[in-house]
Order: structure tokens, then C-alpha cells, then sequence
């Protein structure tokens, strides 16, 4: 799918101030299911009902066999739509939104395991973007969310990951960190028996950036300068295309379910 979004002009934060006609918000998202035989991947779009120019990217990516891993993540997904839906725009801070998204779809798949008897797990990335764009972000896992800006990456999340605890400490060089037998071993995500990870950012979005939230079915075919390229040469859906179908080729038939939301700052004409 792909939408977009027009917000007004409003005073424009320093890292904005090209745009004084204000400006709009091109999105969209994607979803394959990839080699797997069953999809646990979640991605939506969800636009703030009551303000113009907010919304939240919401992905989920699920794990625990065929019915635990889709369940958390759709758990995951309407916990945190619910949630979204409670966001005051100017009273409420957007990072404290996205953490009660991560706390409370936790305790949900925790509740939905105890009754079920499954052992669901799932990914948390999530950002919202208010109509100055203040942009929020939270995450657990390794799903990510990306900031690009001027054909450059300004910010990615950290994985919760094993792999990225040895890449911390140097014991693994980052470059090799993508093949390591281990790479999908998390030490925090939602659903375990222990509290998810509270890690949250915000930063400042300009017209032509671009933010990428995406499941690790995507991002491990990927280097960043790579993401950066397509992004700047292509606009959202055809670059959504072309990532996705990359990815499904580089997998050679391997490859996990993938996941994505794209969103770029544009001029009103």
C-alpha cells in the first residue's frame, strides 16, 4: 500500500528550514512472505485520527512456530494501534507512547502464552512522526528503524541481539557480524520472561529525508550505503519494489519473511 500525507506549515525546526510552504509525507509499506511457509511479519501505517500530518510505522516480527509467531505479532500490531489511538499530539510525549506500546504488547503475548500453552515471541519497531517532524522512535530485537538524509545514514537502532553484545565488546568485526552462526539469537524482544528492552530516540526530520523501519528478512541483504542509494534515486514505492525484490533474489531461495515501511519528506508543491 502507499499514502500520502499533507501537514500544514509550521515553524520550522532548524534541520528544516528549507521547507516554508510546509510540507507532505510520501509512505508506504511492504510484505512478503519470503521462503517460509507461514507469514509472522507485521507492518501497518496508521495515521493519528484527530491530527493531520501524524502518524505512527508500526512492525512486528513474530516467532515461536507457525500460530505463537503470527499471533504475537498481530498482538503486537492492534496493542499498539490501540495505544496510538490514545496519543494527545502536543500534550503527550511521543517516546513514552512507543515504550507503553512495547510494555503492554509484552504483557499481552506473555498473557496469550500462559492460556495458549505456545511460547510466542516478537520484534517491536515503531516510530511516530508529529506534524513538526519530531520524529520518535522505540524498538526491541532486531528489527530497525532507519534515518537517511542527503544520500547519507544518520541513525539506525541498535539490534538486541547476541551478535551485537560481541560486536559491542569488538570480539566480532561489524562487517562480519551478518554471516556470524548466531546472528538471530536476541537477548531482548517481547514475550520472553523477562521485561523487553526500553530503548528509545528522537531526532529531527527536513524535507527529503527518509526514514525505513524494517524486519531483519530485509535488512540483512543490505549494507546502509546501499539503502541510502536506492532511497535517493528512486522514489518511495519503486523503491520499496526494488529493495524487496533484491532481497528475495540475494536469498536464493533461503530467505525469511521481509517487512517494510518507507516514509519520505517531501515540499508541498
Amino acid at each position: 500500500m502507499s499514502q500520502t500525507l499533507a501537514a500544514p506549515p509550521a515553524t520550522p525546526a532548524p534541520a528544516a528550514q528549507a521547507s516554508k510552504k510546509g510540507h507532505r509525507l510520501e509512505i508506504v509499506t511492504a510484505i512478503n512472505q519470503g521462503d517460509r511457509e507461514y507469514q509472522q511479519d507485521q507492518v501497518e501505517m496508521v495515521p493519528h485520527h484527530r491530527v493531520n500530518g501524524c502518524l505512527a510505522l508500526l512492525l512486528a516480527d513474530g516467532m515461536g512456530g507457525k500460530s505463537g509467531g503470527r499471533k504475537a505479532s498481530e498482538q503486537v500490531i492492534m496493542t499498539s494501534r490501540q495505544i496510538f489511538d490514545r496519543f494527545v499530539v502536543g500534550q503527550d510525549k511521543a517516546t513514552s507512547i512507543l515504550l507503553q506500546m512495547v510494555s503492554e504488547s509484552h504483557l499481552m503475548i506473555r498473557l496469550t502464552a500462559i492460556t495458549s500453552e505456545e511460547e510466542p515471541h516478537s520484534t517491536f519497531a515503531g516510530c511516530i512522526i508529529e506534524p513538526d517532524l519530531t520524529l520518535s522512535i522505540a524498538h526491541a530485537g532486531d528489527s530497525r528503524v532507519y534515518h537517511f538524509r542527503d544520500g547519507k545514514m544518520l541513525s539506525c537502532t541498535k539490534d538486541h541481539s547476541y551478535v551485537q553484545q560481541l560486536v559491542d565488546e569488538g570480539r566480532v568485526p561489524l562487517a562480519e557480524a551478518a554471516a556470524h552462526p548466531q546472528a538471530n539469537l536476541l537477548v531482548g524482544c517481547l514475550g520472553t520472561q523477562h521485561e523487553p528492552p526500553q530503548t528509545s530516540s528522537t531526532a529531527q526530520l527536513a524535507v527529503g529525508d527518509c526514514v525505513l523501519v524494517c524486519s531483519d528478512g530485509l535488512w540483512h541483504y543490505y549494507k546502509p550505503e546501499e539503502f541510502a542509494r536506492v532511497l535517493t534515486a528512486l522514489a518511495p514505492r519503486a523503491a520499496a519494489e526494488l529493495l524487496m525484490t533484491k532481497a528475495r533474489t540475494r536469498a536464493n531461495g533461503r530467505g525469511d519473511n521481509l517487512s517494510m515501511a518507507l516514509v519520505r519528506v517531501v515540499p508541498m508543491p
